[in-house]
């Protein structure tokens, strides 16, 4: 398991110039939301904190917009380990969908969502979000990305 995700991590896979492309414009959202998170929409984000986090909610903001900020720059940046970015950029995703979730549930008006309509659809999109980090990333779930070491066996 350990030698998986060093592999993960270390792995260089193959990813197109239309990936490299979406990689790219997905750290630069990320970098602008997690701006956002710090500056010009702090009290947006305050709004879509779930009241059963049992955090201080405007931490949660600062903290989520620096682990955006991150992402987006290892997604930039970090041409080595874009998949391992990538694989992360995914499991934030999915960590921060069940404030998404509160968001329609609470019908909480933040970003222009203001009704159960807009929210809904909102919740459509999060899992595309999950996909294009992986896939941008070259991250397939898919597919081995580590070597065996030597005299054991041929690669996973």
């Amino acid at each position: 398991m350990i030698n998986s995700l060093r592999g993960i991590i270390r792995s260089k896979p193959q990813t197109s110039v239309v990936q490299n492309i979406f990689r790219l414009l997905l750290g630069g959202f990320l970098l602008f939301t997690g701006t956002g998170h710090l500056t010009f929409a702090r009290t947006q984000f305050l709004a879509q904190v779930p009241n059963w986090v049992p955090l201080d909610g405007d931490l949660v903001v600062v903290l989520s917009g620096i682990v955006e900020i991150t992402l987006g720059a290892a997604l930039i940046f970090l041409h080595r380990y874009r998949a391992a970015a990538g694989w992360a950029a995914a499991i934030f995703f999915v960590l921060i969908f069940p404030g998404n979730i509160a968001q329609y549930l609470n019908r909480v008006d933040a970003f222009g969502l203001d009704s159960d309509t807009a929210r809904a659809v909102r919740l459509l999109f999060q899992p595309l979000l999950v996909v294009w980090a992986l896939w941008s990333s070259g991250a397939d779930p898919g597919r081995r990305y580590c070597r065996s070491l030597p005299g054991q066996g041929p690669p996973l």
